[in-house]
This record gives C-alpha cells, sequence and structure tokens, in this order.
C-alpha cells in the first residue's frame, strides 16, 4: 500500500440525534468520573509559539497521559459503560450510583460476581481491567497480533485473564463476542452491531467527559477540531460533543485515520450508504487506530457533524510525536504515543508541507484558526515511543 495523505471533504447532513452528546449528558459521566478518588481533570495545554511557528491563532491540545494514573483516556468509556451496566442491573439511575456506591460491599453483595469482556489493543482493555478490578469483578482481555507485551503487562497487573491472540483486532473483537455468549460474560466494546447498541454508546457518553472539562477550559471556541479515529467512537462522541456544544458555529472536524486501517474515510468516500470495512493485518504503528469496522453509532453522528476525513501515512504520526515532544521555546512539552500524535501530526504535516497546501486550503486553515486536538494517550508502549522520538523511525517529510 503506498503511503499518503487523502482528503475527502464532506458535507455534514445534521440528520443526528445529539442529545446523548449534549452538555447536560456530559455531565452526568463526569459526576460518575469524580467519584473515584483517581480523578483530576486532565490539563488543556496551550503552545502559543508553535502557533506561531505554524502561521495559526492558536493551537490546544488535551493530555490525557494523566487520566486516572493509566496514561490514556479509554478509562472514561469502559468505566462509564461498566457504572451503566451495573445501574442497569439494579434498577437504578446512574445519576444515583455514582462510583463510591458501586465501589460500596452493599452493591458488591446485590451484584455477585461478574466477569467483563473486552478486545483491545491495549488501552481499553486497560480501562476494563482497571475498573473491573476496583468494583471486585472479574474481567477478560483479548488482544490482536502484534500487541505491546508492555501493555499485556499493565492490563494483567489489574487482575485480568488478558492474552495476546494470532487475531487482527476485529477478529479478536468476534472471539470475545463469541465467549461472551457462551460463559455468560458481559461484553464491553465499542463496536455496536444489531442487538448490541447499548454499551457502545454507554462508552462513547464516557468519553465526553473530556468535552466537559475543556467546555470549560477552553478560553473560546476553536474553529478546527482534529480527531483521530479507529472504530469512530471517541471521534464521534466528540464530534456530536462540540457539534451540539456550539451549534452553527461549531467548528470544522477533521476525523484522521492511518492509511493501513482507514474504515471511515473508505465509508465517506464511498458515500453509498453503506460501512466499508478494511480486512488484513492492519498492522499500522498507531495500533490503537487499526480497527477494520466502523462503529454504526459512531459513524452516523460523524457522517452528522464531520466535516472532512484524512488518512495519512506512518510519518504523520511519528512527525505528531516529535513536535509534541520537543515543540517550541517557551511551550511546555507533550508525552503523546502513536496514536494519540496522529491528528496533531497530520494538521502539522498540513501546515508545513507545501506539498499540501491544497488540502490546507480546502479546510480554510490560516492564521486566523484556533485548532483542539487531543492526545488520547501517552507513552503506553515506551520502547516504541522512544524508538521513533528518540531514534527518528518512521521519519516523514517534515525531517
Amino acid at each position: 500500500m503506498k503511503e499518503r495523505f487523502e482528503l475527502v471533504t464532506h458535507e455534514p447532513d445534521g440528520a443526528a440525534d445529539l442529545w446523548a452528546f449534549s452538555l447536560q449528558e456530559a455531565q452526568k459521566a463526569r459526576a460518575f468520573h469524580t467519584g473515584f478518588s483517581q480523578y483530576t481533570q486532565t490539563p488543556l495545554t496551550s503552545l502559543p509559539g508553535l502557533a506561531k511557528a505554524v502561521g495559526v491563532e492558536s493551537i490546544r491540545i488535551k493530555d490525557e497521559s494523566y487520566r486516572f494514573g493509566l496514561n490514556a483516556f479509554k478509562v472514561l468509556g469502559g468505566s462509564y459503560a461498566l457504572g451503566r451496566y451495573i445501574a442497569r442491573t439494579l434498577g437504578e439511575d446512574i445519576k444515583d450510583l455514582p462510583a463510591q456506591r458501586i465501589l460500596s460491599e452493599e452493591i458488591r453483595r446485590k451484584l455477585g460476581q461478574l466477569t467483563f469482556v473486552t478486545a483491545t489493543d491495549g488501552n481499553h482493555g486497560r480501562g476494563v481491567a482497571w475498573t473491573a478490578n476496583q468494583l471486585g469483578q472479574k474481567s477478560v482481555v483479548y488482544m490482536p497480533k502484534g500487541s505491546a507485551q508492555e501493555r499485556l503487562d499493565n492490563i494483567r497487573a489489574e487482575g485480568s485473564d488478558a492474552s495476546i491472540t494470532d487475531l487482527n483486532y476485529d477478529d479478536a473483537v468476534r472471539l470475545a463476542h463469541k465467549h461472551a455468549r457462551e460463559y455468560g460474560w458481559v461484553m464491553v466494546q465499542d463496536t455496536a452491531w444489531e442487538g448490541y447498541t447499548d454499551i457502545p454508546l454507554w462508552i462513547m457518553q464516557g468519553y465526553t467527559t473530556m468535552g466537559a472539562e475543556m467546555a470549560e477550559q477552553l478560553p473560546e471556541a476553536p474553529t478546527h477540531l482534529f480527531l483521530q479515529a479507529g472504530v469512530g467512537s471517541m471521534a464521534g462522541a466528540m464530534a456530536g460533543f462540540f457539534t451540539a456544544l456550539y451549534g452553527e458555529k461549531k467548528p470544522r472536524i477533521i476525523i484522521v485515520e492511518p492509511n493501513k486501517a482507514d474504515c471511515l474515510f473508505r465509508t465517506a468516500k464511498a458515500a453509498d450508504g453503506t460501512l466499508h470495512n478494511v480486512t488484513g493485518d492492519m498492522d499500522t504503528i498507531m495500533a490503537g487506530l487499526a480497527c477494520g469496522e466502523p462503529c454504526s453509532i459512531g459513524w452516523e453522528v460523524l457522517k452528522s457533524c464531520a466535516d472532512g476525513f484524512l488518512t495519512v501515512p506512518e510519518s504523520a504520526a511519528a512527525d505528531g510525536m516529535r513536535i509534541l515532544a520537543a515543540p517550541c521555546r517557551g511551550d511546555d512539552p507533550v508525552v503523546s504515543g502513536e496514536s494519540g500524535a496522529a491528528a496533531f501530526g497530520a494538521a502539522m504535516n498540513l501546515l508545513l508541507d507545501p506539498n499540501l497546501r491544497e488540502m490546507k486550503e480546502q479546510l480554510g486553515l490560516d492564521e486566523h484558526s484556533r485548532l483542539l486536538f487531543i492526545s488520547t494517550e501517552g507513552d503506553t508502549d515506551k520502547e516504541n515511543y522512544r524508538r521513533i522520538v528518540w531514534g527518528g523511525a518512521y521519519g516523514g517529510g517534515l525531517r
């Protein structure tokens, strides 16, 4: 596969009902998360020196490496989905069942022993395992082939029965689903299918805690929001949130995927009303984005809210990691992993590479642009992070 930057502009159809991603619902998710003693608001880092250097008004990046001490945002979705599932099982409303109460012996006795199962490249599984461990429940986690040993070890450290399979991500999801049906486990996945929509939606709503925080942190509305995507659940949640929050004044929303796993890009490009999958190994360094089958719920939101879909080479993520690690004098560095830096790196290429000027102009990137990003993970694979940032692996056109 030839590595490339390719953009499909998109006219949002505005058809999706965004109630699930409203500020009110996001505040409900945030209220649940604040019940964990580990909760703190993650920083929204401003990079004024870099903004000046690349010719835009401002650059801000939400740094999720500080989330719950787990080095990634994914725990927000998994924990909220478990909370909502437990609330429904007990016949209660999540607003009456904060995390502190769920952690109580009273609730544990009522629930009995549950096993939560999921497939993951690392971050989501760690979040599910961490939450299950906090609740005194069990978890089983299946990882696709090629997953980092460090990520597996971190999941096992939470008491999970975790293993690396010889399957790609989407087949690992199917394995988790098969075992959930066979053993009576609870599937916790952000991929939706017929008959399985509640938990994926709850996961997406859990991510809106980031939105509720940013609504307080932003001094003014962004003009552009770049979001990296795997199945599209985080991207859909954030696109829905910022569209619901700002309405007609919403930022331009651009979805970024690796060339090797660009199912949303392919779906947008085809524009034929069907979801388009990517098959095979999808051996991208952006492991958290190596998903070949879109989440149907996420796609419906993106179809309604996104303005562009961008497929990018491996070097885009590597460029983003290196620039964030050493931005401009006076700017604070951000430790961002391969998936966390993907959207940021893509935008930096659009701004700095003269060969991409047409895409830059198509997206209206100029000196008045206020850019917003989410670094969804830190150095969750430290060996690979150092190989890229220190060693210069996957060098791109910006070197």
